[in-house]
C-alpha cells in the first residue's frame, strides 16, 4: 500500500461517510454541505443546491470551531459534509476538520460526481467562494 493510500485509509477510518441520498437527508436536517472543488469544475459541472463554496486553502480557517474566521453557522457540534470531485481530497479535508474539533465533519462518498450520478438536484455552477 502506498503512503497516500495509507493516509486516505487512516482519514476514512474516523469518518462516517455519507452516500449521496443520505447527504441530502442530512442537509434537509441542517447539515452544511461544503464544496471544495476548483472553480472550473463547479462552473462546468454545477453545484449542490444549498452548498457553501469554501476553497480548500481556506477550509480549516472557515470551519474550525475556535477560529476567529469561521463561518458563523459552524458550531463544534455542526454536521458538515465536505464535497470534492470524487471523494478523495474531501476525506482528507474532513479528517483535518475533525482533528480541529469539528466532530461532525465527514465527506460525500463518491464526491460531487456520485451526487450527480444519483440524479439529485443541481444548480448552475460558478458560485464565488466564501472570501
Amino acid at each position: 500500500m502506498s503512503a497516500i493510500d495509507e493516509l486516505l485509509a487512516t482519514a476514512r477510518s474516523g469518518l462516517n461517510r455519507a452516500e449521496p441520498e443520505q447527504a441530502q437527508r442530512l442537509q434537509r436536517k441542517g447539515a452544511l454541505i461544503v464544496d471544495i472543488r476548483p472553480h472550473v469544475n463547479r462552473l462546468e459541472e454545477g453545484e449542490i443546491p444549498g452548498s457553501v463554496v469554501v476553497e480548500r486553502i481556506h477550509l480549516e480557517w472557515r470551519l474550525a470551531p475556535d477560529s476567529e474566521w469561521r463561518l458563523p453557522e459552524v458550531k463544534p457540534d455542526s454536521t458538515v459534509i465536505v464535497v470534492c470531485n470524487e471523494g478523495y481530497s474531501s476525506s482528507l479535508a474532513a479528517a483535518d476538520l475533525q482533528r480541529l474539533g469539528l466532530s461532525g465533519a465527514t465527506d460525500l462518498e463518491g464526491g460531487f460526481r456520485a451526487w450527480r450520478s444519483a440524479g439529485l438536484p443541481l444548480r448552475e455552477g460558478g458560485t464565488p467562494a466564501v472570501p
